[in-house]
């Protein structure tokens, strides 16, 4: 269907999130298979445009105007090293998502705006996630993600999801470091309900969901065994490793008494000869629990 009608409107083009600025000149329309594809607005009669309206859903796109310095940064991302002569500072990318519809990416900009108090580079892969590109010559102090995500989520009354990236001094694997911010911005939180995780945080899931059901499926029931589906369990040990193995901190953060932390500690080593206490363990069954929640869930 799509190659006929590029025969009958020359112009027709997919749509991505380089093109939006686009939008005032284009007809936007998503197709069944959720493709979205666009006809320069000269090509259409209000007759044509009825017609393609009958089997074709209108899209008008909610993305704000792409800025001089967000097309610099597409364009390096997509190996244009002239874009920037040269990274005077460093900078980091920050993968967000939020459900879907919820939020105008305009307005979703305006906000982060503020609480940056500056014009923010966003690179959108769609209307629900994308790409923050913080640089460190625009702030006084590093922002502190924890800080503002109750603050947005409470202005915006959605959930939103960021996984923070490292700082970067070059721009020599910025390619591959936005492919790895994106991809694993899409597992991270899979077996979290944290809204704020660090890259570094979020490297098990990345490394567990490259492995297969078998490997994940033996690892979990050779460690965990009967604690597999126990997700009280799952939150204390993640509680656990945040905290350092700090038996004390933990219990405080849980709400528990230290006792009753440690009593489920010594019943886990009872049944499963594994003592948490020990770091490597530890990880051992923090990645045991990774696999588990991904067969799981």
């Amino acid at each position: 269907m799509l190659n006929q009608l590029k025969k009958i409107f020359p112009s027709l083009t997919y749509y991505t999130p380089a093109d939006y600025e686009l939008k005032e000149n284009f007809m936007w329309f998503k197709t069944p298979e959720n493709k979205l594809i666009g006809i320069h607005k000269n090509e259409l009669s209000t007759k044509e445009t009825s017609i393609l309206s009958a089997f074709l859903t209108p899209y008008e796109p909610s993305f704000p105007m792409k800025t001089e310095k967000e097309k610099k940064w597409t364009d390096l991302i997509n190996g244009d090293t002239e874009s920037f002569a040269k990274l005077d500072t460093p900078y980091r990318f920050v993968y967000f998502n939020m459900p879907i519809k919820q939020v105008a990416p305009k307005t979703f900009k305006e906000a982060i705006n503020t609480l940056f108090e500056q014009d923010v580079s966003i690179i959108w892969k769609n209307e629900q996630e994308g790409i923050i590109i913080e640089e460190l010559e625009q702030l006084s102090e590093t922002i502190s993600y924890k800080h503002i995500i109750d603050i947005l989520m409470s202005d915006l009354y959605v959930k939103i999801n960021f996984l923070v990236g490292y700082f970067q001094s070059d721009t020599i694997n910025i390619h591959s470091y936005y492919k790895n911010m994106n991809y694993g911005g899409k597992i991270a939180f899979k077996s979290s309900d944290k809204n704020v995780i660090t890259y570094f945080e979020a490297i098990p899931s990345i490394i567990m969901n490259q492995l297969d059901f078998q490997f994940k499926n033996s690892l979990s029931q050779s460690i965990l065994k009967e604690f597999t589906t126990d997700k009280e369990f799952f939150k204390m040990i993640d509680v656990y490793l945040e905290s350092d193995l700090n038996i004390s901190v933990t219990a405080k953060k849980l709400y528990m008494h230290r006792n009753s932390l440690q009593y489920r500690i010594d019943q886990f080593k009872k049944h499963t000869g594994i003592d948490i206490r020990s770091f490597h363990q530890a990880m051992s069954v923090y990645l045991a629990l990774i696999a588990a929640h991904e067969i799981n869930d």
